[in-house]
């Protein structure tokens, strides 16, 4: 295990280098999110002896339970999956960042349960661009005014948006839905929030979010195989 997920590792790497160069970006201007959902401490604790520390986690509990257990090891943590109230308590226990806010309530109650011992929590926005029937996040719509509200929250940051467009037949309409998400990055910048995070591309598209403004990666079957 540890051989083939430090070899798919270097593979993703060298994609996303290869996307940066073909963009006219720098390499280092975006970062990899090892999505490790369903995957033991032992898949996590081969890839960061790979020298990978960032991880996202779809599921709370088993997250959790990872995150105790690989303790030892300087790991971050970010909760990319949706958040029921009652899991938001674990999630502002033992996560460094939450990629899949999308209503206010979910992030008043993380500024509440966020441990004063610990930074603050690393908020993006999960926004729903291009109004995908099955996927969480809120409308492009109602970002402006959600946005404004959680970056006053205390014990959080906002950092920027994450989305999950639904599959496009084309790279070109691919791009086109990314390039929708970079401009309500854009816009909340222009409305004074420090917003440095645009959380976009998957194994699928990482190439097409990367062209389009993508800051972070998630790329979790490319790394660790599929279950």
């Amino acid at each position: 295990m540890n051989n083939s997920i430090a070899e798919n590792l270097s593979r993703v790497r060298t994609q996303m280098e290869a996307a940066c160069q073909a963009a006219g970006r720098l390499p280092h201007s975006v970062s990899l999110l090892a999505v490790s959902k369903t995957w033991g401490a032992e898949a996590v604790r081969a890839a960061h002896a790979a020298g990978q520390t960032a991880f996202g986690e779809n599921y709370i509990q088993e997250a959790v339970d990872k995150i105790v257990a690989l303790r030892d090891l300087p790991l971050q943590w970010h909760c990319i999956g949706p958040i029921q109230s009652n899991k938001t308590r674990l999630v502002a226990e033992h996560f460094d960042w939450v990629h899949s806010v999308d209503r206010l309530k979910i992030a008043q109650r993380l500024s509440e349960q966020r441990p004063p011992h610990l930074p603050p929590l690393q908020v993006c926005i999960q926004v729903n661009v291009d109004g995908g029937e099955t996927k969480s996040g809120i409308s492009p719509q109602e970002l402006p005014a959600l946005a404004q509200a959680v970056a006053a929250l205390p014990r959080l940051q906002l950092r920027g948006l994450m989305t999950i467009p639904e599959p496009a037949e084309t790279d070109a309409q691919m791009r086109a839905v990314h390039a929708q998400a970079k401009a309500l990055f854009e816009s909340l910048r222009q409305q004074g929030l420090p917003l440095d995070t645009l959380s976009m591309g998957m194994s699928a598209d990482m190439a097409a979010a990367i062209a389009e403004g993508s800051t972070m990666v998630r790329v979790g079957t490319a790394i660790f195989g599929r279950r």
